[in-house]
């Protein structure tokens, strides 16, 4: 069509059409220009967290290092007559060997997660017989505070064995990150309860402390990995940010559920939906130890 032959009408129309089309460009780069921002402003706080997180790791595996050289020192000095001394010190040794063993295992679990080696190895699990070995790696942490542990279990007077389709250190893992959770915000001479149901493909876990609780502005965030919260139940590991990430990653990968309440003060219960797993199990996890915090006769 001749310019000629085109009416000012159509001229207008067009004009207007090429002025929406440019408004939108102009808008469309103004929206982007403000993602570039907010990425470039998570880039740097990502950058700063993770810093802070490893700066922090740092300091968790020197310090009981440190503690564990001091005290082998002390213990190497104590005269014959003095072996009470010693026991105190051996104690001590214990205490600072288990949470660099125990922040270890979070940190190589947080590695894994980070490098996309999540994939869950599915055993029949023996479930009542797991989460009673991980109590029992924790009792000389409850002892010290005079805390008791109670496991309840729907399994618990029958003859049954409890077995449950799913990854057996995944399921150690969280259970323990939950108790330790529990044992280090809990008041001394307070209760933790733990209990167990099953029901058909459906496995409930609640995990119950009567301690600090957490504060309505730490909940929306303990679970961020690099996030450290100063109040209330913060990340498990001395507060650099693990514990409640790792527990949920590893529930996501098992395609289950975790939810929590709280009141500060009155503690806080964890709560745990997960389900057995439709593929095919590599044998039966019958032996915790083989697993999870192994502890060598000697």
């Amino acid at each position: 069509m001749e310019l000629n032959n085109i009416s000012d009408k159509e001229i207008i129309l067009e004009l207007k059409n090429r002025l929406q089309e440019k408004a939108i460009c102009e808008q469309q780069v103004k929206d982007l220009n403000i993602s570039l921002k907010k990425l470039n402003r998570k880039l740097k706080e990502s950058e700063s967290m993770k810093s802070h997180f490893i700066s922090n790791i740092r300091n968790e595996i020197i310090n009981p290092f440190t503690s564990i050289l001091a005290i082998a020192e002390n213990i190497l000095d104590v005269e014959k007559e003095n072996w009470k001394k010693v026991i105190h010190m051996v104690s001590l040794i214990h205490t600072e060997v288990f949470n660099l063993d125990f922040q270890l295992r979070n940190i190589f679990a947080a590695a894994e997660l980070e490098a996309g080696e999540n994939e869950p190895d599915i055993t029949l699990v023996n479930i009542d017989k797991t989460i009673q070995h991980v109590i029992d790696t924790f009792k000389y942490e409850a002892r010290r505070k005079h805390l008791k542990i109670e496991y309840v279990s729907a399994n618990k007077n029958s003859n049954t064995k409890m077995y449950f389709k799913s990854d057996a250190e995944k399921i150690q893992i969280i259970i323990s990150n939950l108790i330790s959770n529990a044992i280090k915000f809990s008041y001394n001479e307070g209760i933790i309860l733990i209990k167990v149901t099953k029901q058909e493909n459906n496995l409930r876990l609640t995990v119950k402390d009567e301690g600090q609780g957490i504060s309505k502005t730490n909940e929306q965030i303990i679970f961020d990995r690099f996030k450290r919260i100063d109040t209330g139940i913060n990340s498990l590991n001395r507060g650099h940010g693990l514990g409640l990430s790792i527990i949920k990653a590893m529930i996501d990968s098992l395609d289950g559920k975790i939810e929590f309440s709280s009141r500060l003060g009155k503690g806080a219960t964890f709560t745990i939906q997960l389900y057995e797993s439709e593929k095919e199990t590599s044998g039966i996890s019958n032996d915790a130890d083989e697993l999870f915090f192994r502890e060598e006769k000697f």
